[in-house]
């Protein structure tokens, strides 16, 4: 089973390889990983894709939440969520027709052309995992020279606010509401 982990942690230097020293170290794959600084600007968030049965999800999340820096760990596969990814790529595209038709196949999936070049497009598609494959499978005979993506990033849907709670060195989060 897919799980995504939303992870709050301390913005401070070393966490991101504290964190993926124990799923490295516990032999846990990371099907996909982003961080980036929250709202906060002392918190960042760490979204995780695990693969894995219930087991897994709970050894995971106890051996996170035994991190120090780690402030809070919500699986949020649980709840009702929104995800993207995020994707660049370039293909090749000569002049006229060929051009045209990946043009429209990106219109229709709501990306944009980002940089044009005499022989090549670069799009940048965001939206959900299936949907950036199926646009990966229409384009792939146009003959993509370059593609990256970005971890999953998710956030569960309505008003949530985590604000964290001090009390001597410990630093934790609660909800708020």
């Amino acid at each position: 089973m897919r799980h995504v982990i939303s992870a709050l942690v301390q913005n401070v230097p070393g966490v991101l390889a504290h964190v993926a020293g124990m799923f490295a170290s516990r032999g846990y794959n990371i099907d996909s990983l982003a961080v980036g600084e929250t709202e906060s600007p002392h918190l960042s968030r760490m979204t995780f894709v695990v693969v894995g049965d219930d087991g897994t999800l709970s050894q995971v999340r106890k051996q996170l939440e035994k991190i120090v820096t780690v402030v809070r760990v919500d699986d949020i596969s649980a709840q009702d969520f929104v995800e993207r990814d995020l994707m660049l790529l370039k293909v090749r595209a000569t002049a006229g027709e060929q051009r045209s038709e990946i043009r429209e196949l990106t219109d229709i999936f709501r990306g944009r052309i980002v940089d044009v070049s005499q022989d090549a497009l670069m799009i940048e598609i965001s939206g959900k995992e299936c949907k950036i494959e199926a646009y990966i499978d229409l384009i792939r005979p146009f003959g993509i020279t370059e593609l990256v993506r970005t971890g999953r990033i998710a956030l569960v849907r309505g008003q949530r606010q985590v604000k964290p709670e001090v009390s001597g060195s410990e630093n934790r989060a609660v909800d708020a509401g």
